[in-house]
């Protein structure tokens, strides 16, 4: 064995293992993990439920790769040299936005050391605070660590810190050649790269890191072979240990189709199976989602119709004011839901009408102008006396809903539709029943593809027995910041209706992307310049053009304001990432020192306040008291210094930050450096957020054709579709 520098001895004789030896390794502790029985599978169960309650909306930082956005790619760990401190790092904000700060959706699962902070007085926070300082220094981590760390785990930090120095893996900005370097300092020679301790942090690690990049659970040979790269000797205790602990769970799923055939399947043979671990929070989250889809789906009877007009007359007048909050209007027959279906303006709109009149749970997929269709039919269940709203990812999309809704005249209440964020914190929306779900009969949620497993979760157990839910979105569009890919999955589980819009996107830029959702990149007539795509031959050049689109081209020659086009881009770093484009539109625009922590007034910016928010805002002014912002629908806050890293310029976002949004004018920065993580996907969201014109600088070469016609998606390992396949009795519709 020899050091490797970070705390873990190189164990030379694994590193010589050929893939057939390493195949028959994995295949050993596959094996191991399936014999394992918990003790009490009922004890084990609360644990579990226990860890995902006590969830907090912490966020690991996303380690930057050039050109490639934090949920979809693989981060290269920091080279640290032995010894050196944890960095105290700055999470990254990523993601896509629910509209608001004060929505309740869960973060991913909490970080592998964390637990819930009792209450403290402030006189113990204080000597907690200065004993935890006092155990990092020792350790020669930073003592600016310690306000985390007692956030984390109370005043018991210092104990827990010296007890198991590995706990500090669950702190923001700490990876584990930073946690192995704390423990030698405290420990000395007793830090061995097999300890328990360092075992039972670094598996969850590895799971908390690949829900950073969307995998709600990952294959037992995928973990394996991550501890083996941070050199965990025996990678079968270690993975027993996390399971042992409860903050890991392991699962068993059977493999079908093509997954079936790859792993060696046959037709007379036993069906194939693979073994699944997932952070207990998230496997929880995923567990509760699929059983409430379910029993939202067994608990609902479709009404049958009234016996004599005067039932019909009392329906239609308790229409008139949509049902209370309370109690619903005495619920519509077929007859009525018929006539509702046959009104509805296109057959896409009949079609929605129908399923949703028969089923509880229906899937509605189409790219923009298909959102006409929910608009539709929140009309048409509000007319037969239903309390139905509509909800969507962000305030945008909650205007231009209302817009639909109301034939251009209503407001968002009139309209009833609500930012998911306002609609789970009772900001508005239909308010709460005494029971405490939602007081609605019928809710559709837009954008569906962006809930990740636990807001999923959180909006399927706000509903309550008998309610009609359908979720909406365009399936060719990116998944959630978050972990998991819920409207995929349950689209591809085929449990319930799942109705097609045939309305098109109309337009060059509808054409255009249209084709690419079929994996076809074809030229299209944009006689009005509605889409322009140019070349570069570098990253520098790509800049330099695109700025030029954003501060003359466009709005010179199409009358598109400046404030209203968006740089896109694929990640924040490299020579074209955000950094690069916002620091090359804020000299052009609005040059000034950055007085106000990097900031000046005029400076346009993105809030993050919560994992997976981002709200476009405009920098009025800054002082002692921190930053004051004006947001895109003209609220006002002032957000304080110790919470300024939480803001980046926004002249250009990566496409995630952009998702649920749309700008008159786009440009699509695709450098030679993103190349690698181009797909379908992701060309087809960016090009999606131009409404008037979008214009494209390509310097990827052949790999945007590529992405566009081979990679679909970057792969998620999730568990939702299967198990709902167990659990649900198939049906055809």
């Amino acid at each position: 064995m020899t050091d490797t520098g970070n705390g873990a001895p190189e164990v030379t004789a694994g590193a010589q293992l050929t893939p057939e030896q390493k195949a028959a390794k994995f295949a050993e502790l596959a094996q191991r993990i399936r014999g394992m029985q918990p003790e009490d599978a009922a004890a084990n169960a609360a644990r579990a439920g226990a860890a995902r309650a006590e969830a907090s909306m912490a966020e690991a930082p996303a380690e930057e790769v050039p050109n490639a956005e934090a949920p979809n790619a693989e981060a290269p760990a920091e080279e640290t040299p032995s010894g050196e401190a944890p960095a105290a790092e700055a999470p990254e904000p990523r993601g896509s936005e629910p509209a608001a700060p004060a929505a309740p959706a869960p973060a991913p699962a909490a970080p592998a050391a964390t637990v819930p902070a009792p209450a403290v007085s402030d006189e113990q926070r204080a000597e907690a605070l200065r004993a935890t300082a006092e155990v990092l220094t020792a350790g020669g981590a930073p003592a600016e660590l310690a306000a985390a760390a007692v956030a984390a785990l109370g005043e018991e930090a210092p104990v827990r810190l010296r007890e198991d120095p590995w706990t500090v893996l669950g702190l923001p900005g700490v990876r584990p050649e930073h946690a192995d370097g704390f423990a030698r300092q405290l420990l000395g020679p007793e830090a061995g790269p097999g300890d328990e301790r360092r075992a039972r942090a670094l598996v969850p690690w590895l799971l908390e890191q690949a829900a950073l990049r969307g995998h709600s659970a990952q294959e037992l040979a995928e973990v394996a072979a991550g501890l083996e790269r941070l050199r965990m000797p025996e990678p079968a205790g270690a993975i027993q240990a996390a399971v042992e602990d409860g903050r890991v769970l392991s699962f068993q799923e059977e493999l079908t189709g093509a997954e079936a055939h790859a792993a060696g399947g046959d037709e007379e043979d036993e069906a194939p199976t693979r073994t699944l671990l997932g952070l207990a929070g998230l496997a929880m989250a995923e567990d509760s989602l699929a059983e409430k889809l379910l029993q939202l789906m067994a608990t609902f009877t479709p009404a049958e119709d009234p016996e004599d007009a005067g039932a019909e007359d009392a329906g239609a007048e308790e229409s008139e004011a949509g049902g209370s909050a309370e109690q619903p209007a005495a619920a519509p027959g077929p007859t009525a839901w018929a006539a509702a279906a046959e009104a509805a303006p296109s057959s896409s709109s009949t079609a929605l009408v129908k399923a949703v009149a028969e089923h509880a749970l229906v899937l509605h997929t189409g790219g923009e102008a298909a959102r006409a269709e929910p608009a539709v039919l929140v009309a048409a269940a509000r007319g037969l006396g239903l309390r139905a709203w509509a909800t969507t990812w962000t305030d945008q999309g909650r205007d231009s809903f209302a817009a639909l809704a109301g034939n251009g005249a209503g407001t968002a209440a009139e309209a009833c539709v609500v930012t998911l964020a306002d609609l789970l914190s009772g900001a508005a929306g239909p308010g709460r029943a005494p029971d405490g779900t939602l007081a609605l009969d019928l809710l559709i949620v837009l954008d569906a593809p962006l809930l990740d497993v636990e807001l999923a979760a959180t909006v399927l157990e706000s509903l309550a027995d008998g309610t009609r839910l359908v979720l909406s979105g365009d399936p060719g569009q990116l998944w959630s910041a978050g972990p998991g890919r819920f409207f995929a999955d349950l689209l591809a589980a085929k449990v319930c209706p799942a109705v097609a819009s045939r309305t098109p996107d109309f337009g060059p830029i509808g054409e255009l992307v249209s084709g690419i959702g079929i994996g076809e990149l074809q030229p299209v007539e944009a006689p009005d310049k509605e889409v322009v795509i140019l070349t570069a031959k570098d990253a520098g050049e790509a800049v330099h053009r695109a700025v030029q689109l954003l501060t003359d081209s466009i709005p010179r020659a199409l009358g598109i304001p400046v404030e209203q086009v968006v740089l896109l881009t694929p990640g924040h770093g490299g020579p074209a990432g955000t950094r690069a484009l916002n620091a090359a539109a804020k000299a052009r625009l609005n040059p000034g020192p950055g007085r106000f922590g990097g900031f000046d007034p005029g400076d346009r910016v993105v809030d993050s306040p919560a994992p997976g928010v981002t709200r476009p805002a405009r920098v009025l002014d800054g002082d002692a008291t921190g930053l004051h912002l004006e947001y895109a629908d003209g609220a006002r806050r002032t957000v304080p210094p110790a919470e300024a890293t939480r803001l980046r310029h926004g002249w250009a976002l990566t496409v995630h930050q952009a998702l649920g949004r749309r700008w008159p004018g786009a440009v699509v920065v695709l450098p030679q450096e993103a190349a690698p993580a181009l797909t379908r996907q992701w060309v087809y969201t960016a090009f999606g957020r131009g409404e008037r014109h979008l214009s494209v600088v390509h310097a990827a070469g052949p790999a945007l054709a590529q992405a566009v016609a081979e990679r679909p998606a970057q792969p998620r390992t999730t568990r939702l579709r299967g198990v709902l396949a167990e659990n649900a009795a198939a049906s055809a519709f």
